[in-house]
């Protein structure tokens, strides 16, 4: 009897189920993170490239006030389940709706800083709090 190769996706019902119950929280909101980033159209963060162009979206796991030379500025970090990115708006204290937790689509030009991709003062859309 020779083995069989398994696939790496999950075949069938039972297998599916069985490995969500085996994954973690964490696990299954990263997977759920990237599937959304594929559904709207976005670049995943794990992708993106220093001085490129991108949409991408995912959670604000954290925001804070830092500031840079001076002058106010708001960071958040964005996680899309591949990867982070920290999204600064400089010359801002706060922003009505960035919070940690909440779900935005963000647009700009990335670049790296201390070996971490960040996005400046980008456009952004906000996403609904709840189930769309």
């Amino acid at each position: 009897m020779s083995a069989v190769p398994r696939p790496d996706k999950p075949v069938g019902r039972f297998r599916r189920m069985f490995d969500r119950l085996s994954s973690s929280q964490e696990d299954l909101e990263s997977e759920e993170l990237r599937e959304d980033a594929e559904t709207t159209g976005c670049t995943r963060i794990g992708d993106c490239q220093d001085r490129q162009i991108v949409s991408v979206t995912g959670t604000l796991r954290t925001v804070t006030l830092r500031p840079r030379a001076g002058v106010p500025a708001l960071e958040a970090e964005l996680f899309d389940g591949s990867a982070a990115l920290d999204v600064v708006w400089l010359g801002r204290r706060s922003i009505t709706g960035i919070e940690p937790g909440r779900k935005l689509i963000a647009s700009g030009r990335i670049s790296m800083s201390r070996g971490r991709r960040v996005l400046f003062n980008p456009k952004y859309e906000l996403r609904p709090l709840g189930r769309e």
